[in-house]
């Protein structure tokens, strides 16, 4: 997947140089010839590089370093300098910058210390996914670069010892059965079984013989004995999803299990011991449910001795580049595809929108646009109209912005795509500088 470098410069012959040599490097490269435009172009943008002269008109360089670390440390800086100012690149690089090149510039010398960064790919990469290999040939990734993942997946290592049940909340389509996996295959049962069942796609008596099993002729068809997953999965993991859609009937007897380590096949006599640990997900609000009498208290405390909420997307930004690469990567082959990754455009509208489908829906997104696309890069041409059409901002209670919190935001990002002309800005907002001066600062 190529990657996008930004190049702040002010001399307008060397930025075009610049941009030149790194596209022909296979870099997606934008210039811009001041601080403040690269700030703007970095801020409804998505780079991974960014070269910045030190000396620019309307924010230096090192005050651009300081807003994109503030805003994305993920993205690697580069320090270009005069002779006389090495002190400088020196504190550029205290401050978080990768490295710095002195004028005038050695195109070559250039153009390594760009490649070192994107060779160093992987090392990154294991700050924002956390891997685990699967039995079965089989792999998993979760991506986390957002601090609310990054947290879960934290305490999933704090007790990774730990044998104690689990309830995963969250929207359809977060990844719930994902994390289920990550949960089990980094535990010390990660050698034995683990099984998942959606408790919501079967009727009472179907879910009662998948989970429990059968004798011989406990009820018609039952032409002989069936073990259940709660016995396949004995010394692992059993996953079951959308646990609230289960009947009170179900909750009682999954509930002896966990209580006592035994359960009775359907239509059978004697106990079958097991040892598994239980993995429950749901959607709703289970303590509402445990109010209208629709889910057993005792059951909810039993799998509820840790709990992770899973935000959903429109909450986690910062995870939706990574995931849309890593679903391109996914789906490229079956595809027979050459594509590299996104245009800037492309990742902007797929960063604006909502996704009321969560994760699952992103992928189908990525997946069309693999089909749709005939160029090297996915452009919004090949995303659904949809995206641009209803991008909706979700409101939650404790969420809500207040009208001047919302208006001084509105000013910030007219007066930035404006260059921070404050007179034209006033103007164009048909208020007075007085006036714009104080919705800036919020009063």
């Amino acid at each position: 997947m190529a990657m996008n470098v930004l190049v702040a410069e002010d001399e307008e012959i060397t930025l075009k140089h610049l941009v030149n040599t790194l596209q022909k490097e296979g870099y997606d490269v934008t210039g811009v010839k001041n601080g403040r435009d690269a700030w703007s172009k970095f801020e409804a943008g998505s780079f991974d590089i960014v070269l910045a002269d030190i000396k620019m008109p309307g924010m230096t360089g090192l005050e651009l370093l300081d807003r994109i670390k503030e805003k994305c440390s993920d993205a690697e800086v580069i320090i270009m300098t005069g002779f006389g100012s090495i002190s400088s690149a020196i504190e550029a690089m205290k401050k978080g910058a990768f490295d710095y090149i002195t004028k005038p510039y050695d195109l070559d010398e250039l153009v390594l210390k760009v490649n070192k960064i994107r060779e160093q790919g992987a090392l990154k990469r294991e700050n924002v996914a956390l891997k685990a290999f699967l039995g079965m040939d089989k792999k998993v990734s979760i991506i986390a670069r957002s601090e609310n993942m990054k947290k879960i997946l934290n305490v999933i290592g704090g007790i990774k010892d730990s044998d104690c049940n689990i309830l995963l909340t969250g929207e359809s389509g977060v990844g719930k059965s994902l994390l289920a996996k990550i949960v089990h295959y980094v535990s010390k049962r990660k050698s034995m079984p683990f099984l998942g069942i959606n408790c919501a796609t079967l009727t009472e008596e179907l879910l009662a013989s998948e989970l429990f099993g059968h004798e011989k002729g406990a009820f018609t068809g039952a032409i002989r004995m069936k073990q259940g997953l709660v016995e396949i999965a004995d010394g692992g993991t059993l996953f079951l999803d959308e646990i609230s859609e289960m009947t009170s009937n179900l909750q009682a007897k999954l509930l002896k299990v966990i209580e006592e380590g035994e359960f009775y096949r359907v239509g059978g006599t004697k106990p079958v011991k097991v040892d598994v640990r239980f993995i429950a997900a749901t959607n709703q609000n289970v303590k509402a449910l445990i109010f209208d009498g629709r889910f057993r208290e005792d059951l909810y405390y039993r799998i509820n001795v840790m709990e992770f909420f899973i935000p959903p997307l429109r909450e986690r930004k910062e995870d939706i580049e990574p995931l849309a690469g890593f679903f391109l990567e996914k789906h490229l082959p079956k595809h027979g595809k050459k594509l590299t990754g996104f245009t800037q455009p492309a990742m902007t509208v797929l960063k604006n929108y909502s996704y009321p489908g969560n994760v699952r829906e992103l992928e189908n997104i990525v997946e069309r646009a693999i089909i749709l696309e005939s160029g090297n890069l996915i452009t919004p041409e090949s995303l659904p109209q949809s995206l641009t059409m209803f991008q909706i901002e979700t409101i939650e209670p404790n969420k809500i912005r207040t009208i001047d919190e919302m208006n001084k935001e509105y000013v910030g990002k007219v007066l930035d795509a404006l260059g921070g002309n404050k007179s034209r800005a006033a103007e164009l907002l048909g208020i007075s500088r007085t006036s714009l001066w104080r919705l800036l600062k919020g009063e």
